[in-house]
């Protein structure tokens, strides 16, 4: 009887814990409603205090605890720049920090040197008229672990959905509400010194990368479309770029016109080493005299090899036979 009795007592303690348990946790916004929207964010512009972190976002209770022993009554704030699924996690980077100040109000100058003695920075965020927006209830330590499980996934699907350019994540932490908000435009302006540094950095490690990856045209080796790259394009590209279009124009003409081409070239060539070689030996004008007859012989040869087709090419001939015969002046033949 006694051991029935211990068994009953059990089974409701236990029972009692798992209500104590579930109601813990539905005080803590377990089932609590997300409904995001978009419009105006909750909070204007804000004058904050912050740490540049690099790592998992599982490890910035740290850096959440650090800043709100500094300034207890005050907001915290943390801004994810990085999607998790896109960038491993140990290179995800983030800003956990307190609001100073909100729109119009100045911070606290002492409490603003109590923060920079430990490490943070201040830097002002902007106003945006648009944002995708929700919030979630701050009642326990634990809506802080839940609130990310909870709003999260749902925010990315309504972007998703709507296909909006949505950066980065904004977590503003009150008394009793957590706002989260993702700004709809001037995104780049909540960037801090230290991501827009980093930016940099991954765009000039991009750049190289694609830079070892192409030949000297920019043109990947191992893709049959050439690409354009940004930036500043060098000399060097800008020469063979030239050429091999040049070549490509050369090409594409029919081998006949090529050949015509380089035929008018070579007589060309030959006709003008043969006018520097006799101007750099000295001739005299009887050597001139007698190299004009000889090309005057030698023209009217070529035009006695020439034969013209047709009939209009017969007559042509003999008109060109009859002129050579008619007597120049009186007393020749």
């Amino acid at each position: 009887m006694s051991d029935l009795i211990l068994l009953l007592l059990a089974v409701v303690l236990l029972v009692c814990l798992m209500v104590t348990i579930g109601g813990f946790l539905l005080y803590s916004g377990l089932l609590s409603d997300v409904i995001i929207k978009t419009g105006p964010p909750p909070v204007r512009n804000v004058t904050i205090a912050y740490k540049f972190k690099e790592g998992s976002y599982k490890d910035c209770g740290a850096a959440y605890t650090e800043s709100c022993s500094i300034g207890p009554k005050l907001s915290s704030i943390g801004v994810f720049y990085d999607d998790p699924k896109q960038r491993p996690a140990e290179k995800c980077r983030y800003v956990v920090g307190s609001v100073l100040s909100e729109g119009e109000e100045k911070p606290d100058e002492e409490l603003q040197k109590l923060y920079e003695q430990f490490g943070f920075k201040v830097f002002s965020l902007p106003e945006v008229s648009h944002a995708v927006t929700t919030s979630f209830p701050c009642t326990t330590p634990l809506s802080h672990v839940l609130g990310p499980y909870r709003v999260y996934p749902r925010l990315a699907s309504y972007i998703e959905e709507r296909k909006l350019c949505a950066f980065p994540t904004i977590e503003i932490c009150g008394t009793d509400l957590i706002n989260y908000m993702v700004p709809l435009s001037r995104q780049t302006d909540f960037f801090v010194p230290e991501m827009k540094e980093e930016v940099k950095t991954d765009v000039k490690e991009e750049d190289s990368d694609e830079d070892r990856g192409t030949d000297i045209t920019g043109a990947d080796s191992h893709s049959d479309v050439s690409s354009v790259s940004g930036g500043v394009p060098w000399d060097s590209r800008e020469t063979s770029l030239a050429a091999s279009t040049a070549a490509s124009l050369a090409s594409s003409l029919p081998l006949r016109d090529v050949m015509d081409a380089n035929e008018d070239i070579k007589p060309r060539d030959q006709s003008d080493r043969g006018s520097n070689e006799s101007m750099g030996s000295g001739s005299s004008f009887e050597e001139l005299d007698m190299d004009q007859e000889e090309g005057d012989e030698r023209e009217d040869r070529e035009e006695d090899e020439e034969v013209p087709q047709g009939e209009d090419g017969a007559a042509e001939a003999v008109e060109l036979v009859a002129e050579k015969k008619e007597p120049l002046g009186d007393g020749e033949e």
